[in-house]
């Protein structure tokens, strides 16, 4: 899936009053540059949200360059997104502004990238720290710390409960960077408050795969207290999962992202809390790292690994 625009710069203000904020470019940037945001599912509200502005930049901010937006069809498939990134080598793509689907998997083809003159960015999920170093890479992770935002919802889950409870973890895909670490923060947090986790299983980003491992942890365990998601997807699932095993309102559910879909379930207290991560701000940000260093010619290696962007905790009702 392809969506492609080309418009011609405007005023920044306009970015700037829906709050996002990019790098001042100096003259105008060099026409002919191609810039490629590679998502994953482009079903997913993450990456609508992501579609959405990263367009809206290059309509209203950036001078002569094309944008294309591409994504695969699935959160897993990743043999379609390392197609995809050699698709655009071959075209001579500029920069390419990737969310990973496998953050050991893509590091190959990110490397003939680089070694064929093409900047990339990543966002949203960075590549594995080990198999960058072994291939003497710099790949900037522009996104939140997920650790960080991992412990800030655990810990506002912890104050609802009593030293001791049973909670679960639903995690991402266990070779993504991102699911790794708010799942270090997951348990780091449960184990300072004292808490119980006595599960922890995968559910791939996706609702289906979310509500599996919450039914089987209700069943498995009758006094569990708080189910924590790494996803809100997952965390949607989670919350039909708790409603058939007919405990709403006794399991505490979190998620991670902040969709907009997930508002009524934080309004009803079906989901006690999210983290907003700003999926909008982070396309932005990435196309923007990408786009200065074409204009300002900087070499990939001379990149910043690490550009932190904010992040939020959304409460339900009582909040």
């Amino acid at each position: 899936m392809v969506q492609k625009t080309r418009r011609r710069v405007l005023v920044a203000g306009v970015l700037a009053a829906a709050g996002l904020t990019v790098s001042k470019m100096t003259g105008a940037a060099p026409t002919g540059k191609t810039i490629a945001l590679v998502l994953k599912s482009l079903a997913d509200p993450f990456a609508v949200a992501m579609t959405s502005a990263a367009q809206n930049y290059q309509r209203h901010f950036a001078s002569q360059f094309d944008l294309n937006v591409l994504g695969t069809s699935t959160e897993l498939d990743t043999p379609s997104q390392i197609r995809m990134v050699e698709t655009l080598i071959a075209a001579r793509t500029n920069a390419i502004v990737l969310a990973p689907t496998d953050s050991k998997a893509l590091v190959p083809v990110v490397a003939r990238a680089i070694g064929a003159g093409v900047i990339v960015i990543t966002i949203d999920n960075p590549l594995d720290e080990a198999t960058l170093d072994a291939a003497h890479l710099t790949v900037p992770f522009v996104g939140p710390d997920n650790r960080k935002g991992a412990v800030m919802v655990a810990n506002y889950v912890a104050s609802k409960l009593t030293r001791g409870d049973e909670v679960g973890i639903i995690e991402g895909v266990t070779s993504d960077s991102n699911a790794q670490q708010r799942n270090e923060g997951f348990r780091s947090a449960m184990s300072a408050a004292g808490m119980k986790i006595v599960a922890a299983t995968p559910g791939d980003w996706v609702y289906s795969k979310g509500k599996a491992a919450a039914a089987a942890m209700l069943a498995q365990h009758p006094r569990l207290r708080a189910l924590l998601c790494a996803n809100d997807n997952m965390a949607t699932g989670a919350v039909d999962a708790v409603r058939i095993a007919r405990r709403t309102g006794h399991v505490y559910i979190t998620g991670y992202n902040n969709d907009a879909d997930i508002k009524p379930l934080l309004d009803t207290g079906r989901m006690l809390a999210t983290v907003d991560q700003f999926a909008a701000r982070q396309a932005v940000f990435g196309v923007d790292v990408a786009l200065k260093a074409l204009t300002e010619m900087t070499r990939q290696q001379d990149l910043s690994p690490f550009i932190e962007t904010p992040l939020q905790l959304v409460t339900g009702a009582g909040g």
